[in-house]
């Protein structure tokens, strides 16, 4: 019977590769880090803080950065007498409203057995007390709200927060607001009194190149990884496959972390490219099935539409063209079609998730409109369709057509 044993030829310290891990240097992100110091300064000079908020995809150093700068902050403010700073940071990914957030920051603040319940409560009742709770702390307050497009336009916390003072709800707490988003037009879709009453400071976080992604990972191996125990060309690999996609550098070292286990499973002596290639499939299939589990029956359709034009190299297309193959799969299912707006709908949903991409084409008479294409390997797309929707045979053809393609 196999026993668990440690292996350590290839990784010094692993964990160097993970999300949680926090370096003592930020690389590449100089001049972003630059403009969030001057954002946070009033907190050290003893005046009310900014509200910031942070705009860049997934993976590009918005929240690493937040936490690097918000440490030393702490740090740094125990220098003078006259300042108190304490930060509540929470994810508002599962959380879609302002009540919801209220709820979660009140029961963050309160001890153990003192939480209110999550419904139940007008909205008002619940931010007067987050109000209490944040007055009975006093001083600086930051709030770190990660993921804060989730609350969508139920966006009243953004309005009543920074006016909380004016409007005699706080006294001694000097409150400011850090929101982080991944989605680059989350402000505009706020509530106009909401812009107004946030004066806040943007930070843009743009993606990684690949060459600010190799240093990256060259200042990570240097903790992560023994000596010796990298090819040359993986870091650059890596790279060069997480710029292409995302920019993003958490893909970056998933993939070298990945190829690591892979090479060490395999009992190699150091990580090769076939290793990061073997990675990048996996990380691509779990992605698409990741995403699969988010998606109703109808943009589990949606998604098997365009598998399908692929398979017959008809892709990038437009909504109305995916329209016809769409209602067809609906009627194998049994299912009744939508809309075409709601497909489109659906088809804007699998894009944000990075299963899809579009592309603007502005030729329309009546308007732009956008072209739709898996951005997703075809064979890993097919494979995580195949495990949820019982179209066992639209799937099979969809299979054979690809082949007679060479599409896969």
């Amino acid at each position: 019977m196999r026993r668990f044993e440690r292996k350590q030829n290839i990784f010094r310290n692993k964990d160097a590769l993970g999300e949680s891990y926090q370096p003592e240097r930020i690389e590449e992100r100089d001049e972003e880090i630059e403009d969030y110091m001057n954002a946070l300064q009033p907190v050290i000079d003893g005046w009310e803080p900014n509200n910031i908020f942070l705009y860049g995809n997934t993976g590009v150093g918005k929240t690493a950065v937040t936490e690097y700068l918000l440490d030393r902050l702490q740090d740094d403010v125990a220098a003078y007498d006259d300042i108190d700073l304490s930060i509540i940071s929470l994810n508002c990914k599962t959380l879609n409203s302002s009540y919801q957030v209220a709820v979660e920051l009140v029961n963050e603040l309160r001890p153990s057995g003192g939480e209110i319940s999550t419904t139940g409560y007008p909205q008002q009742t619940v931010f007067k007390k987050l109000y209490q709770e944040l007055e009975a702390i006093g001083g600086t307050i930051l709030i770190v709200l990660d993921e804060v497009d989730s609350i969508g336009d139920r966006d009243e916390l953004l309005y009543e927060l920074p006016r909380a003072r004016a409007n005699g709800n706080l006294d001694s707490a000097k409150v400011g607001v850090i929101g982080i988003s991944n989605d680059f037009k989350f402000r505009d879709q706020l509530d106009p009194r909401v812009q107004d009453t946030l004066c806040e400071r943007e930070l843009q976080f743009p993606p990684y190149d690949a060459t600010e992604l190799k240093n990256i990972l060259e200042s990570r191996v240097e903790v992560a990884v023994t000596d010796g125990s990298i090819d040359t060309g993986v870091l650059q690999l890596c790279a060069a496959l997480a710029a292409r996609d995302s920019g993003s550098a958490r893909q970056a070292l998933d993939l070298l972390r990945l190829g690591g286990e892979i090479a060490e499973n395999l009992e190699a002596e150091m990580i090769k490219e076939e290793h990061i290639e073997d990675a990048r499939s996996q990380l691509e299939q779990e992605r698409v099935e990741e995403g699969m589990r988010e998606l109703t029956t109808h943009g589990r359709l949606a998604l098997l539409t365009v598998i399908s034009k692929a398979a017959k190299e008809e892709t990038p297309c437009r909504t109305r063209d995916l329209y016809e193959e769409y209602r067809s799969l609906c009627e194998s299912s049994e299912t009744d079609a939508l809309g075409q707006r709601s497909l489109h709908n659906h088809l804007s949903d699998l894009r944000m998730l990075g299963i899809l991409s579009a592309h603007e084409n502005r030729s329309g008479s009546r308007g732009n409109y956008y072209d739709y294409e898996l951005d997703v390997p075809f064979t890993s797309a097919v494979e995580a369709m195949s495990d949820v929707l019982h179209l066992t045979t639209e799937i099979d053809t969809i299979r054979d057509i690809a082949a007679m393609n060479n599409v896969g």
